[in-house]
């Protein structure tokens, strides 16, 4: 067998940081950062997913012993940011944005030459919050920012093309008259060129505010089949919603849309990409 095999391997740190350049004005700062703006740090516990992908060694069956991918994230990157201050501690970050985007390129060159022989570095995940990760990949160089939202909703699955006992046949308990409902998921991805002052691909409480207003807050406990115009006529399915996401978000995020998935529940999650 010649395919390549990828192992995720993941660690986590905590660090204190703060988006704050001393040579500016408090007006200035609150400009680039908006209200993340401070002179003061906080923390995170941050949770990195490593991927290195390559042939599976005959005598070992295995890409790169784990061990020694721990050892070397062990040495390039968790003594390096486990409860430091990034800005004060990190030199590089002295004057530079200790934003996501920046923190994966800078982990990515951490890493760069020092995987084990036999695998190599094709991308990374850094999740700064549940509701906030960048990822990072090796082939294309690209950056993504993901953010994750829910709300509640209800639905019901039936097809106006179908008889009643066809709907009744294809979506069983889904087609239940009265509808169901779920607590929904969104994760909207986005990449673009950063900003050159603050690193970041866009402004996040931009891109929360128009996810709200054109999604989030018009979906949250409402009925899909009837509350919401853009289902009108159609059989509001999680494959049909998740596009209908995309389909709105991509005329309206400040960056360049890349993906959206909608969980509907802990097992089914729907994922269009541009």
């Amino acid at each position: 067998m010649n395919s390549e095999v990828t192992l995720v391997r993941r660690i986590g740190f905590s660090s204190g940081h703060r988006y704050w350049d001393s040579k500016l004005s408090v007006e200035q700062n609150k400009e680039l950062y908006g209200k993340w703006a401070s002179p003061y740090n906080h923390g995170h516990n941050y949770v990195l997913d490593v991927r290195c992908a390559g042939s599976v060694d005959p005598n070992s069956g295995m890409v790169v012993n784990i061990k020694d991918i721990d050892a070397v994230l062990l040495q390039k990157v968790k003594s390096k940011f486990d409860q430091k201050s990034i800005n004060d501690e990190i030199p590089e970050f002295a004057s530079r944005s200790s934003c996501i985007e920046n923190l994966l390129i800078y982990i990515a060159d951490l890493l760069a030459d020092s995987i084990p022989v036999g695998a190599r570095l094709t991308g990374l995940r850094l999740e700064e919050m549940p509701t906030l990760y960048g990822e990072w990949d090796a082939k294309t160089n690209m950056i993504t920012l993901t953010r994750t939202y829910e709300f509640a909703a209800s639905h019901r699955l039936d097809s106006a093309s179908l008889s009643a006992a066809e709907n009744l046949s294809i979506f069983g308990k889904c087609n239940n008259p009265n509808g169901h409902g779920h607590n929904y998921l969104l994760e909207v991805t986005v990449t673009g060129e950063p900003n050159t002052a603050t690193g970041m691909i866009c402004d996040v409480a931009a891109l929360d505010e128009v996810v709200h207003r054109s999604v989030v807050d018009r979906y949250d406990h409402k009925n899909l089949n009837l509350d919401l115009p853009e289902f009108s006529g159609k059989n509001p399915t999680s494959e049909v919603v998740a596009q209908q996401i995309f389909e709105t978000l991509q005329l309206v995020v400040p960056a360049a849309l890349v993906r959206v998935r909608l969980h509907e529940t802990a097992r089914n999650m729907f994922e269009v990409t541009a």
